[in-house]
């Protein structure tokens, strides 16, 4: 399984000289397994990605963890809504207030974009999902609410071998009196637990989290001790502050790296990244 990142930015796209280590594309992530193609988020980063995206995927599966604008802006952009070849699957969090179309077709129209869905060559096919499990390809996948403003999923995604856990915005100290010692209660939990790779949000420091406890967020000192609750292997910091340049992010990693001397490998998400899971790494 290998895991490509278009974006790790959160909140809104912050291109420029100073963020061009880890980048400035909003939330997009790209998972290849043999012949299957699956896309995390439709950020600003889904944009370059469907540029440089092979020709030879005639499916696309497009999995949204939410409809927060950071991990939408993009969706319109992306090439292969416009080829008439290729079937795009949209699968996204299940509300008892909205059909999923619905809320997608705000988007697709004005004022926010002037391409309407039903004006698309192939009219992408919808999926609702909860707490789920299903298969894509060869791909087992499970996806589960998370503590974030709005109707959130994280996913959890299994060849067989490796598991890729995503959750780019969380805040799991706050379904539980006792995190990080306790996982019982913990959003998020069952999706990460011995994951191989978990990207997750690690937008904050600690002290900044303490002024915005309830905004769906986490600090990369609460990242690091759901990492460890959860037994994860690798874990990648995620969801940057569009605020933070290369080297304030630098500059505060080192920080909670220095407290929280975590006993496995912790690093920052950079825009370009490829892991190879079960490839040696």
């Amino acid at each position: 399984m290998i895991v490509k990142v278009w974006g790790c930015r959160g909140s809104l796209p912050s291109p420029g000289p100073e963020n061009i280590v880890y980048g400035g594309n909003t939330s997009c992530v790209q998972v290849l397994y043999k012949d299957t193609c699956i896309v995390l988020d439709g950020g600003s980063g889904i944009q370059r990605l469907g540029k440089f995206l092979k020709p030879e995927f005639k499916e696309i599966h497009i999995l949204l963890t939410h409809l927060h604008i950071d991990h939408t802006m993009g969706l319109g952009f992306f090439q292969p809504l416009y080829h008439p070849d290729v079937t795009v699957h949209l699968w996204g969090p299940s509300t008892t207030v909205e059909p999923l179309l619905h809320r997608l077709r705000r988007y697709f129209s004005p004022p926010l974009f002037p391409v309407r869905m039903n004006e698309l060559p192939n009219h992408p096919v919808i999926h609702e999902i909860d707490n789920s499990e299903f298969q894509i390809g060869e791909l087992k996948i499970k996806s589960n609410y998370i503590c974030h403003p709005g109707p959130t999923l994280g996913y959890r995604i299994d060849d067989g071998e490796c598991v890729f856990t995503y959750m780019p915005d969380h805040e799991p100290a706050l379904g539980s009196a006792n995190f990080p010692y306790d996982p019982e209660w913990t959003s998020g939990f069952e999706l990460a637990r011995n994951a191989d790779l978990l990207l997750h949000d690690g937008e904050y420091t600690a002290a900044e989290y303490q002024s915005r406890i309830g905004w769906g967020h986490s600090s990369i000192d609460g990242a690091i001790d759901f990492g460890r609750l959860c037994g994860v292997r690798r874990l990648g910091i995620f969801h940057h502050d569009p605020l933070n340049s290369d080297e304030r992010l630098e500059e505060i990693f080192k920080e909670s790296i220095a407290i929280q001397n975590p006993q496995f490998v912790v690093e920052l998400c950079k825009e370009g990244s490829v892991y190879n899971l079960g490839g040696g790494e």
